[in-house]
């Protein structure tokens, strides 16, 4: 056996599970970036996975792979530099076991992530808000979850992956409401509720009649809903809105649109940035200031205060007299 498939055993179970405690969101995303270049490797070295060493995934095979989830796979520079960063932390681990390789692994984590244009944020205004909720169907148990499930999304700004994970016993509908969620990062955090949110999930609980342990959106089983499924149903539903709202027949409605529209309302309503990436689980304040670039209020508010350009230019200073003698007489 080669040292590249221990390697990857004991990359995933020592480093990832057991030191980092990775979330189950990373350790899918790792997996298949080794699935994708694993294969990738297969057809470019006639060698079975099993069979492949740490010097055939040198350099030149992790360029080619990134060059390929590109052009081939369609997959944008972001992602590419997601599945890098997957490699990268792989190859710092081999560094540690395998010093033979140290050539190999070095050029390896050499390779530059590609630059990325950062496009404005995408978020949905009062109106194309009110259109996607009323577009749900009232008259059908998919139509009740989905107006709870987007309602609180849109107030809330969950990730979608917090979305799905909560439990019935996440939402705190008495005094002081609140959902709580384990988000990125394994960090915990309590949104508070509006009193609309409130109403409208204390309604969806009583029709799904779960247990505190049990998911609190699902499918007609019972089963907890996918990430593909509340993606599914959002576009069924912004498709169905667009009809009375053509404004989102230009916007592609994810989860993460609904994410971006309550992080707007929020500054819309003059909340602080630090605040709203406490309010979204942001790691940096930084991280928020992408919402006040793509707010054309704030800017329209801003260039108000600026004197119009067609005012005749102020005269430059002219000093007294007095002023011009005592500087003479120096």
């Amino acid at each position: 056996m080669t040292a590249l498939a221990p390697l990857l055993q004991s990359f995933f179970s020592d480093r990832l599970m057991t030191q980092k405690h990775a979330s189950s969101n990373t350790i899918s995303s790792y997996r298949d970036t080794f699935k994708l270049l694993l294969n990738f490797a297969r057809e470019q070295t006639g060698k079975s996975p099993s069979q492949l060493d740490i010097s055939d995934l040198d350099a030149s095979v992790v360029t080619a792979f990134l060059i390929y989830l590109e052009t081939t796979r369609g997959n944008s520079p972001r992602t590419s530099n997601s599945r890098l960063a997957a490699i990268h932390s792989l190859f710092s681990y081999a560094a540690l076991h395998h010093p033979e390789h140290s050539a190999d692994i070095q050029r390896v984590l050499a390779i530059p992530t590609a630059r990325t244009n950062r496009s404005i944020v995408a978020w949905l205004d009062h109106a194309e808000a009110a259109a996607l909720l009323e577009s749900c169907d009232q008259n059908t148990r998919t139509g009740r979850r989905d107006y709870a499930m987007f309602t609180l999304t849109s107030q809330t700004g969950l990730r979608v992956s917090e979305l799905i994970g909560l439990n019935v016993k996440d939402l705190h509908l008495d005094a002081g409401a609140h959902v709580h969620c384990e988000g990125k990062g394994r960090k915990e955090r309590c949104t508070p509720l509006l009193p609309e949110t409130v109403e409208v999930m204390k309604n969806w609980i009583e029709e799904r009649a779960g247990i505190a342990g049990d998911p609190l959106f699902t499918t007609h089983s019972g089963s907890r809903l996918s990430r593909d499924a509340v993606e599914q149903r959002l576009r069924v539903t912004s498709a169905k809105a667009a009809l009375v709202c053509p404004s989102l027949k230009d916007k592609a409605v994810t989860p993460h649109v609904l994410r971006h529209t309550a992080a707007m309302r929020l500054l819309q309503a003059g909340v602080d940035s630090t605040v709203i990436a406490l309010w979204l689980g942001h790691e940096q304040v930084s991280t928020t200031n992408v919402y006040i670039h793509a707010d054309m209020t704030l800017k329209e508010s801003a260039i108000a205060k600026v004197a119009p350009t067609g005012l005749a230019k102020q005269a430059r200073y002219q000093p007294t007299d007095t002023v011009m003698a005592f500087l003479e007489s120096l």
